[in-house]
């Protein structure tokens, strides 16, 4: 290769450069790293022959046995690179330097990354620890060797390796029934021996699926029922691996069907998570408790509604499994199944009379949390097939429709139409809307205040997830949008969307709704559109109240200096707050803010086209005069208003401002209503 050629400098660092990169770039991981192994080395000998000290330690290169716990490594590709002067001594390296990382290659080598004392970074083999002579002839399945090594030390295969492993635990984990009627033969007292983990042999080899050596402890006085330090059975771990023919072996040989572990789950449960209907059967018939509930109260029953086991589930009805039972959450199968989007097991269910009104101890019904989250565990395994994810959970939704109990909704203190809003479900909410459910429920007042701002309604939570599809389906159903404590319009104008704002206003909206946590003397919806000048053109227009922007009580006076609260920003208060009752904001305080000075001048510009002669206190005018260009915002306030202002503000009085929105649909002239509307395109002749 074109690197062969590259010699390995002995410098003190192993970092490369831009130079090694690109002289590097054609090698593969394997020379690379071997390249690294063999740079560390030679540096590590140069350092040792500067200083004068002894020759540098490096790891051990012995033969690595076939245990799996530690990963043969293949033999490295020979370089052109020259090897270290002196072999390097063998020492650990707490002696030299200190680990900071174990990792494994592409092609399966075991490293480890270490550090110097003086600084330096290496890359070498991880040492091997050399294996007994019995490990590693069972490993082998070296039977020959096995019997030899029993004969001249029967006592040693009683000592552990890894983990509180014996020999007799290697021999079941790897299946050697040869090796194992051996070590039995030299020491039948170790037939039950456990690990550090409580495992003993016979449950190593059935989390193997190694059958003979499960019959073969058990006929020679394995117990079928020692559990691990989980208190996992053989059993169980049977169940787990879905091995029919071990649970078997197992059950003809006395284990124990209705031993739970630590958590409380038996075999049965293992068996249902599977959908192993077999292994049910024969578990069932051994004596298993359908009815078996863990230390959470879950069921078999429930574990296969909530996991999608169809045939399973089947199976325990057969059985007698109570369809009703509940968990400690006071969750039932129909619940958990709405909830994971089973559309085959809820239809299956509700065929077998499961109750649809039994609720949670949280409130909520199947149909609740079905509309809420039906299928949102289907789609961490469908991501790009959400349609079908959608689809799933209206069908589940549509199914509990007509074995819900509308009464049991309402006494919940939720509609499922909250729900669906709020994960912006539009498909479900169209559902229920068709349903006959009341678009203009509120939320219970226990469940309202778990929101800070005291929402009620779906309406609500539809426009401040800012999904106008969500909001025009709730607004054409009916939906009043002033019930709510704050006005979803706020929340509207908050995020500047002049679509939701347009549908709320015109199916009513309160366009001089305030902020109840904050009073002002005139419209919060104001303070919500300063930026948005057409917003604020749009609220005007339809009757919002101008002239309250211009009572100020201080007037030509001087005015009270402008506090902030400090845990606030930009919330105005004159006033200390124990003061009651609290004084509202007032226009020129509100638009004195920082955020809102800049826009002060068009700000008023726009208020002044929708009232008449007004006079404008000294703060405006002040904001007026800081500003050249605002000077004639300032003529166009100074009375008298031109007479056609003045008509358009009568005729706006008379007509109502409640009633401005529906113009359109007043026995009104054309151009009268044009006029009104500010759009002032016409001839004088027109009059």
């Amino acid at each position: 290769m074109a690197a062969s050629s590259v010699s390995i400098p002995s410098s003190r660092t192993t970092t490369l450069g831009f130079e090694d990169y690109s002289l590097y770039s054609g090698l593969s991981e394997d020379e690379l790293i071997e390249m690294a192994i063999e740079r560390s080395l030679a540096e590590a000998h140069a350092s040792a022959t500067q200083s004068g000290s002894a020759k540098v330690p490096a790891l051990r290169q012995n033969p690595v046995h076939q245990n799996p716990c530690v990963r043969q490594m293949s033999r490295p590709r020979e370089q052109n690179v020259p090897p270290p002067a002196n072999p390097p001594s063998e020492k650990p390296f707490d002696k030299m330097g200190t680990i900071e990382a174990h990792f494994t290659t592409g092609s399966g080598r075991r490293m480890v990354r270490w550090r110097k004392y003086d600084g330096s970074l290496h890359v070498s083999p991880e040492p091997v620890e050399q294996a007994d002579p019995l490990f590693q002839a069972i490993w082998d399945g070296n039977v020959r060797k096995v019997r030899e090594l029993v004969k001249l030390s029967p006592k040693s295969m009683g000592e552990p390796y890894r983990e509180g492993w014996i020999a007799l635990h290697e021999a079941a984990y790897y299946g050697q029934v040869e090796c194992l009627q051996i070590l039995l033969r030299a020491r039948p007292d170790m037939i039950n021996k456990r690990s550090d983990r409580n495992q003993t042999p016979l449950f190593l080899a059935v989390s193997r699926n190694n059958v003979p050596c499960v019959e073969f402890l058990l006929e020679n006085g394995g117990d079928p029922d020692m559990p691990n330090t989980h208190k996992e059975t053989p059993l169980l771990k049977a169940c787990e691996r879905e091995n029919a023919e071990t649970v078997a072996v197992l059950l003809n040989h006395g284990a124990l069907v209705n031993k739970p572990c630590v958590e409380g789950w038996t075999a049965l449960h293992e068996a249902v998570c599977r959908n192993s209907v077999e292994i049910c059967e024969m578990l069932v018939k051994a004596g298993a408790k359908v009815n078996a509930r863990n230390m959470y109260g879950i069921s078999p029953l429930f574990s296969a509604a909530q996991s999608g086991q169809l045939d399973s589930l089947r199976f325990l009805l057969k059985s007698g499994a109570d369809i009703n039972s509940q968990a400690n959450d006071g969750a039932t199968a129909l619940y958990e199944a709405s909830k994971n989007g089973h559309e085959e097991i809820v239809e299956f269910l509700l065929s077998q009379n499961a109750d649809a009104n039994r609720a949670a101890k949280c409130g909520f019904l199947p149909l609740h949390i079905a509309a809420e989250r039906g299928n949102e565990g289907k789609r961490l395994l469908f991501k790009m097939t959400d349609n079908y994810c959608y689809e799933n959970s209206v069908k589940i939704v549509s199914l509990l429709i007509p074995v819900t109990s509308k009464a049991r909704i309402r006494r919940s203190g939720i509609s499922p139409l909250h729900l669906a809003a709020e994960r912006n479900k539009e498909d479900v909410l169209e559902v229920l809307i068709e349903a006959g459910y009341d678009v203009n429920a509120m939320l219970s007042l226990d469940r309202s205040k778990m929101y800070e701002d005291r929402r009620s309604t779906a309406l609500y939570f539809a426009v401040i997830n800012n999904n106008a599809d969500a909001t025009t389906m709730l607004l054409d159903a009916g939906a009043n949008p002033n019930l709510d404590t704050f006005s979803p319009l706020l929340v509207a104008l908050r995020h500047g969307c002049i679509q939701t704002v347009t549908l709320l206003v015109e199916h009513g909206a309160n366009v001089n709704a305030c902020v109840p946590t904050h009073p002002t003397s005139f419209p919060g919806t104001v303070m919500f559109c300063m930026k948005y000048l057409s917003l604020l053109k749009y609220l005007m227009d339809n009757g919002c109240d101008a002239l309250s922007c211009f009572q100020c009580p201080y007037g030509n006076n001087p005015h009270p200096p402008i506090k902030i609260r400090s845990n606030r920003r930009n919330s105005l208060d004159d006033r200390n707050e124990d003061e009651a009752p609290k004084m509202p904001v007032l226009f020129c305080e509100m638009i004195s803010t920082d955020l809102m000075s800049r826009w002060a001048g068009p700000i008023i510009d726009v208020l002044l086209d929708y009232v008449g002669n007004v006079q404008l206190c000294a703060r405006l005018v002040e904001h007026l005069d800081s500003y050249e260009d605002w000077a004639g915002i300032k003529e166009k306030s100074v009375p008298p208003r031109p007479l056609m202002q003045l008509c358009r503000q009568t005729i706006c009085s008379l007509v109502g401002g409640n009633r401005l929105r529906y113009l359109n649909t007043l026995p009104l002239p054309g151009r009268l209503i044009k006029f009104l509307k500010h759009e002032e395109r016409y001839r004088d002749e027109d009059f």
